[in-house]
């Protein structure tokens, strides 16, 4: 059974790799879901980690329907994922109305070619998840990482075995809340990948300090911070 570890750094996807890991998805910003990773750090995983690797193209956190802007990003990464001959791209794109945004799913997997390609749990949104597999697997989609619609992928298991059961080509990879104690439930219904994290708080810093870094605002899936240009507005011609 492949499994494969969600890294968010170099020392993450070494420790996943001594570990046993098969395959790492590679990225950033777990707490927002993971985001793409830098060039940077691309090249650094490519470097000195062995196992196969595919990148985390999301240029932000929130929904995954994106701008022409952010929409061209995502290209632009997978184009350099390409470039860098990694193992394949994790990606997803949706509609307003949650359904698959077949045109520019297709327009990512001209840009992907040869790489593999996973479509995350996006797949999670949709509101006709068989048709929506379906349709994937005939696009040339490998891969689906799906917790069954559920909040974990162990109370997902009904979508999960019933999605397994009309799988090809395109791999059913069970994720979210796989831990040492339930994992091999997975094994047990068929699957032949799993995905999970495996992640631990680690504290870096004896004292805490008392200046906060982190913002305090909690944004919900459906919203996102963007600059307001009547603040900005405001701001420059109260000190131009």
């Amino acid at each position: 059974m492949l499994v494969e570890v969600c890294a968010n750094s170099l020392e993450s996807a070494l420790i996943a790799e001594r570990a046993g890991a098969d395959r790492l998805e590679l990225c950033v910003a777990l707490e927002l879901g993971g985001l793409t990773p830098s060039y940077g750090l691309l090249q650094a995983v490519k470097k000195q980690v062995s196992i196969p690797v595919r990148v985390l193209i999301r240029p932000r956190a929130g929904d995954f329907t994106y701008s022409h802007q952010e929409f061209e990003i995502m290209k632009q990464n997978i184009a350099r994922c390409a470039e860098l001959h990694f193992d394949g791209v994790v990606a997803g794109v949706l509609q307003k109305d949650l359904t698959l945004d077949e045109g520019r799913l297709i327009s990512l997997l001209s840009v992907a070619g040869p790489l593999a390609f996973t479509f995350h749990r996006a797949f999670d949104w949709v509101s006709d998840p068989l048709g929506t597999f379906d349709r994937l697997g005939a696009l040339g989609v490998d891969t689906v990482l799906t917790s069954g619609q559920a909040r974990t992928a162990e109370e997902g298991m009904p979508l999960l075995k019933t999605l397994e059961s009309r799988s090809g080509s395109c791999t059913v990879m069970p994720g979210c809340g796989i831990r040492s104690s339930n994992a091999v439930l997975f094994k047990q219904n068929g699957f032949e990948a799993l995905h999970l994290s495996g992640t631990a708080i680690v504290d870096t810093l004896a004292e805490v300090p008392q200046v906060p870094m982190r913002s305090d605002v909690t944004l919900s899936d459906g919203q996102l911070l963007r600059t307001d240009g009547d603040i900005i507005r405001k701001v420059v011609a109260s000190v131009k």
